[in-house]
């Protein structure tokens, strides 16, 4: 992840900070009220903080996790000041959460591994998912990656176009066919043409329909084996967009996605027109993912690779 850091600066981060802003205003707000007057870690205390990353949307087998975690290293000193306790609360949410860093390869191995390296986008319609298509496409093309799409969402009126006005904009080719056509043709044609044009990252975005989970399991499944055939062990990442704004909908729908597939890498979007990003800190712990790209604002660059230390860090800081 070291190259894909480098890419980001001071503007990212200050971008970070007002996306997660309703987040952390709501989030301390809460805490502020269950520490006023305390002086003491006790189970009234513990059951507040419970309710309050509840209230955040952390899920609730997540935050049970957390406050057990609390219980544990307070049994010896109930008597921590509340920055000792807000130190304890940032350790247990960093051990829970899953981040690419925790996988044997970094992302910028996997890039240099394999030539084409294949994303196969997945999610449902309106999170974002052919939004954040573009803008990896942007960015990674801003490092010198040359970038194909394949626009595999053929049943929904404007996918396709709206997925061409992205390539347009970002300055990438998209391989399309007419909608109604086979998303697995779709995927086979743009796997074709990444290998002809040498090709160094392609992405697949596919239909985000919930209509029936054996329907969209057999349908990712066929798109997976058709593309096994051309570039062996693609899809190499399968990505799952959800929006953060959704808060506990986004629960049920990774539970539907991994379910379905077998995806290795989540997107959560939409976080700065929300105060529900600790559902990010439940997903990933949930499912077991790691998150690697949030959305923080409509811009090009606003899709930043995600890096928990600074995700907490920022959550957690006082100004």
């Amino acid at each position: 992840m070291g190259k894909l850091r480098a890419f980001f600066s001071k503007k990212d981060q200050k971008k970070l900070e007002e996306g997660l802003a309703s987040t952390k205003k709501s989030f301390f707000s809460k805490i502020g009220t269950a520490l006023v007057g305390k002086t003491t870690i006790d189970e009234d205390l513990l059951d507040e903080l419970e309710d309050v990353l509840i209230q955040s949307d952390v899920g609730v087998a997540t935050t049970l996790k957390i406050i057990e975690a609390l219980e544990t290293r307070i049994a010896k000193d109930k008597y921590l000041g509340n920055d000792q306790l807000m130190q304890m609360l940032q350790e247990e949410i960093m051990k829970l959460l899953v981040s690419p860093e925790t996988e044997t390869d970094s992302s910028q191995k996997e890039l240099d591994h394999y030539k084409p390296y294949v994303v196969m986008v997945v999610g449902v319609n309106g999170v974002g998912k052919t939004t954040t298509v573009g803008k990896l496409a942007h960015f990674f093309k801003s490092q010198g990656k040359k970038v194909l799409l394949g626009a595999a969402d053929t049943f929904r009126a404007g996918a396709i176009d709206q997925l061409q006005i992205w390539a347009d904009r970002v300055g990438v080719s998209l391989v399309r066919q007419e909608m109604g056509s086979d998303p697995a043709s779709v995927a086979f044609d743009t796997l074709q043409s990444a290998k002809a044009q040498g090709a160094d990252l392609v992405f697949i975005d596919t239909a985000g329909r919930l209509h029936n989970k054996i329907n969209l399991m057999n349908e990712l499944s066929k798109v997976k084996r058709v593309m096994d055939k051309i570039i062996p062990e693609a899809p190499h990442e399968v990505l799952l967009v959800l929006d953060g704004s959704t808060g506990q909908n986004a629960f049920e729908q990774a539970k539907q996605f991994t379910a379905a597939t077998e995806v290795t890498s989540l997107a959560i979007t939409k976080l700065d027109g929300t105060a529900k990003g600790g559902v990010l800190l439940g997903i990933s712990d949930q499912f077991q993912i790691p998150v690697k790209y949030i959305g923080v604002g409509e811009g090009l660059e606003d899709l930043q690779p995600f890096d928990k230390q600074n995700f907490i860090t920022t959550l957690f800081s006082q100004s």
